[in-house]
């Protein structure tokens, strides 16, 4: 579909594979190509796989859009912003496989992924925010109290805690651990079995189950975002 990501369907299920040579970071062109893949995805399967490059899931949004000011700053946050509602809302379940570094918005990919299968490993995940002088915005927050364990939670957004995977499947960013060798398998054979619900009673029971996140997070995301700074 892009540069950045290349669509297959594997007989039921989409598998979106992420990569873009480098850390994979939630850059426009990146977040328009996922939002591309699922638009095929709800059109053409029944579960979807977010695969990202083998050491690197991503390391969050794009530096180089950061560093260019309030406003493209504000604007690239945003945007991922409403991909995270995408993807929570999307109509077809979508599997996170966490191939490695998550940290930021490659963190909240995972938090608004149905199901997460991370790879074992030497690698970060997390939300490092407040560690390099950002705040965390009100959509992150609202994914991280809707998924993360309750006792963790002040650790892992106030105290900018970064987990190993084992750590972050204690801490509620992942559902499952597996050998790097075995993500991707596992990952299409969790989505195989996602993909046997229901599609009707699963959008509803999703709906009931998070649409009162999402109406906080649609109402306040415009004005969050209007008094988002960077330093």
């Amino acid at each position: 579909m892009s540069d950045l990501l290349r669509y297959e369907l594997r007989d039921s299920i989409a598998l979106l594979r992420f990569d873009d040579g480098r850390a994979n970071v939630a850059s426009h062109a990146s977040i328009d190509a996922i939002h591309a893949a699922l638009s095929r995805a709800e059109k053409e399967a029944s579960a979807a796989v977010l695969l990202g490059r083998p050491g690197r899931f991503s390391a969050g949004f794009d530096l180089a859009v950061i560093n260019q000011g309030l406003d493209a700053s504000r604007a690239l946050v945003t945007a991922g912003g409403e991909l995270l509602l995408r993807i929570v809302e999307s109509e077809v379940p979508v599997v996170a496989a966490c191939s490695g570094h998550a940290l930021a918005m490659g963190a909240l990919l995972l938090l608004a992924a149905d199901y997460r299968v991370g790879a074992s490993g030497d690698f970060k995940l997390g939300l490092n925010e407040v560690a390099i002088k950002l705040t965390l915005p009100v959509f992150a927050l609202e994914l991280a109290r809707a998924r993360l364990a309750r006792e963790q939670l002040a650790r892992a957004t106030t105290l900018a805690e970064v987990y190993d995977p084992a750590g972050a499947l204690a801490a509620g960013y992942l559902d499952r651990v597996v050998a790097p060798e075995q993500l991707e398998a596992e990952s299409l054979a969790t989505a195989a079995e996602l993909a046997k619900l229901s599609l009707g009673a699963y959008r509803a029971t999703k709906r009931k189950l998070r649409g009162a996140m999402v109406e906080r997070i649609r109402a306040t995301l415009k004005q969050d975002m209007a008094s988002w700074e960077v330093p």
